[in-house]
């Protein structure tokens, strides 16, 4: 039951990162049109410049669960290979839940953050700029709540061996699966 949930917690960041990747191919397009209205035509648009940071704001912030999801973070292993498996399970376990913390305070700092842009109708200060800023701001509190799900799942998925759960056969997590394609 518990890998259950903690794929179905998976499948969310898994659909958001892979639907919010799609503002790469976005922001290449955008910059590349930038470029060549620059230098081939010698004129811009502060709109397009704007929407760079539009569409850079999904792509960093509602991909971070599925590259944490697929372990394609950072990890610093000098000491935890050292450790003995008990004492990994611990620091996994208490590594999932301070990521869990820090994702639930950064989503309820960082609400009334977008809320306020949202209530006031912020807008670029530049002539000819984007409108619906808070667009871009709430994409925060989306951004770590959707990481705070992921958390939530390796949360479950590091306690399985402090009750006693058995281990998991190779396969039956997405990571795995991801691991062997």
């Amino acid at each position: 039951m518990i890998e259950r949930l903690a794929g179905a917690l998976d499948g969310v960041a898994g659909f958001c990162g892979r639907a919010a990747a799609w503002s790469g191919l976005a922001l290449v397009l955008v910059m590349a049109g930038n470029v060549l209205m620059r230098y081939a035509f010698h004129t811009g648009s502060v709109a397009m410049q704007e929407l760079e940071w539009h569409l850079m704001s999904p792509l960093a912030l509602l991909c971070i669960a599925y590259a944490i999801q697929h372990d394609g973070h950072v990890r610093v292993d000098i000491l935890y290979g050292r450790m003995s498996e008990r004492a990994q399970q611990a620091v996994e376990l208490v590594s999932c839940l301070l990521a869990l913390a820090l994702c639930v305070l950064i989503v309820k700092l960082s609400i009334p953050y977008a809320m306020q842009s949202y209530n006031i109708g912020e807008q670029s200060s530049d002539p000819g700029g984007l409108t619906h800023r808070y667009l871009l701001k709430a994409m925060i509190p989306l951004g770590f709540a959707i990481l705070g799900l992921q958390s939530l799942a390796s949360v479950l998925r590091a306690l399985r061996p402090f009750i006693g759960a058995p281990k998991r056969d190779a396969g039956t997590d997405s990571r795995d699966r991801h691991a062997a394609q």
